[in-house]
């Protein structure tokens, strides 16, 4: 019976009653609707159609043996589904973190790989104690639109190795494969379009015995289960040294890719969810992972959007069942899968790629009322995302752009106006005074001009670092030099608390 199975040794109404009430209820919902469930099941079906070929083609990357990217998805979706990842969201052997770990790989072998994942699993967990993924709310908006711009161009654009030096029937099968997902929807939502574009697709290709490249040309598929493994390193601090920094690279990419991708689906099914505890879930899937032979693995972000967007997914079990149909699929059906024609997948890819991609924010209306500096943000997320082919090189370094030209831009917003007596100067500042504009305001005082008292009046700014008092230290002195006094007035209470505490100790 379906309550009877158990899934990494928990049973699964257990497994059910542990998540929140917000996340119970739309499972139990799911569970009662023979609707709802059937649209999970074929959601995960599909995902795992589409996850088979690709984390073969990672697992390449990574340089590893088929299986330890397909055992790795099965475990990631089962422990992230029932540990409280992302509602609907892919986890498996992930492009990004395969990079990370391919030069681990070959300096070392396989074994200081599981170790890796394990030591990156347990980062992730400790991160997510810390806090970490409450950083998520200082990414801004043309990041988060130039991460969703590149992703889509970055899916389309790997695609195109299954395009050249192909049979010319593969584009006319593409074509009819994108057709079929575009237009399959408009007479029934009762089957997620790729499904019924994968099945005719590898219909036709099987009974007119048209040869083009098959899933099974990717790589051998496992035909056993995944057993529990320790891995075979030696357990020093020699081993620690060389693991550290991949499990510290794998730790951090995994978790920014993760969450932006669960951010971008809380806006995509207008439900929240919790950031922390998915970078916990994240975190306890890859330690499981590690023990049971799998690559490190992070959210697929194109496989998100197969289950979310295009079939309908919306809770964990269309997650879950994406993993178990993924292995079910690879070991006792292998065969089978095999013979399914890559040109199907990579036509379901590409329609994934088109309604990802915000064609809004390219309009030339949009760009043209635009600040120049956030369309530069996202172009150059876009850009390195793209170029880099790795999600979290883009998106920090447009967050780290977007920091810079906010920053220039505010530090160009004080003001300093001068009034002045024969007995006095009062200089009113106007702004928010850090690091950025504190460095200019030294040079708005007229120091050997100005009368024997000067006031300083900051009722219209705050004080937000060291800098400013250190530039407030700097005009004091300044004016002592000429034998003048200065007043500063008007600091508001948090700005004086800083003033007293910092005031004259800077150097």
């Amino acid at each position: 019976m379906f309550w009877d199975t158990t899934v990494i040794g928990v049973p699964l109404s257990t497994a059910i009653a542990q998540l929140s009430p917000l996340q119970r209820q739309s499972v139990w919902r799911t569970l009662k609707s023979p609707r709802l469930l059937k649209t999970e099941l074929l959601a995960g079906l599909v995902v795992s159609l589409a996850l088979i070929p690709e984390v073969i083609a990672f697992t390449v990357i990574a340089g590893v043996d088929p299986r330890v990217g397909i055992f790795a998805s099965f475990t990631m979706s089962i422990v992230i589904a029932f540990t409280g990842g992302r509602p609907a969201m892919i986890s498996a052997a992930a492009g990004a973190v395969a990079l990370v770990v391919a030069p681990l790989v070959r300096a070392y072998g396989v074994e200081y790989l599981f170790a890796t994942v394990i030591l990156a699993g347990v980062i992730q967990v400790s991160l997510s104690a810390l806090g970490v993924a409450k950083l998520l709310r200082f990414i801004p908006r043309q990041v988060m639109i130039g991460f969703v711009n590149g992703l889509a161009i970055s899916i389309f654009w790997a695609q195109m190795p299954e395009l050249r030096n192909v049979p010319w029937q593969v584009y006319p099968l593409v074509i009819l494969g994108v057709a079929i997902v575009c237009f399959f929807p408009k007479i029934t939502k009762a089957v997620p379009a790729p499904l019924i574009a994968i099945v005719v697709l590898t219909a036709i290709t099987v009974f007119a015995h048209v040869v083009v490249p098959m899933v099974g040309d990717k790589g051998a598929l496992p035909d056993s289960l995944p057993i529990f493994h320790l891995p075979g390193v030696p357990l020093n601090l020699e081993t620690l040294k060389i693991i550290a920094p991949y499990a510290i690279a794998v730790a951090f990419v995994g978790l920014l890719e993760s969450l932006l991708t669960a951010k971008l689906v809380d806006d995509i099914t207008d439900t929240p969810s919790s950031k922390t505890r998915e970078s916990w879930a994240q975190g306890t899937a890859n330690i499981v992972t590690g023990f049971f032979g799998g690559i490190c693995g992070c959210a697929m972000i194109g496989q998100t959007m197969v289950g979310v967007k295009v079939s309908g997914g919306r809770t964990r079990i269309s997650t879950a069942f994406a993993g178990i149909f993924m292995l079910l699929l690879a070991v006792l059906l292998g065969d089978v899968v095999a013979q399914i024609p890559m040109a199907a997948l990579v036509a379901v890819m590409i329609v994934v790629s088109a309604t990802t991609f915000d064609w809004h924010s390219i309009k030339p209306s949009t760009l043209k009322m635009m600040p120049k500096s956030e369309t530069f943000v996202m172009l150059i997320t876009v850009v390195l995302t793209v170029a880099t082919h790795n999600l979290a090189i883009g998106v920090g370094v447009g967050i780290l752009s977007a920091m810079v030209l906010f920053a220039n831009r505010v530090a160009h917003m004080v003001t300093v106006d001068r009034s002045a007596t024969e007995h006095s100067a009062v200089y009113k500042v106007n702004g928010e005074l850090f690091f950025a504009s504190s460095n200019d305001l030294y040079m708005q005082f007229d120091y050997a001009q100005d009368p024997e008292k000067v006031i300083i009046d900051m009722s219209d700014s705050h004080l937000w670092d060291a800098s400013t008092v250190a530039a407030l230290d700097s005009i004091r002195t300044k004016y002592e030099h000429y034998g003048k006094r200065v007043e500063i007035q008007g600091l508001n209470e948090a700005s004086q608390k800083m003033q007293d505490r910092m005031g004259g100790k800077l150097g």
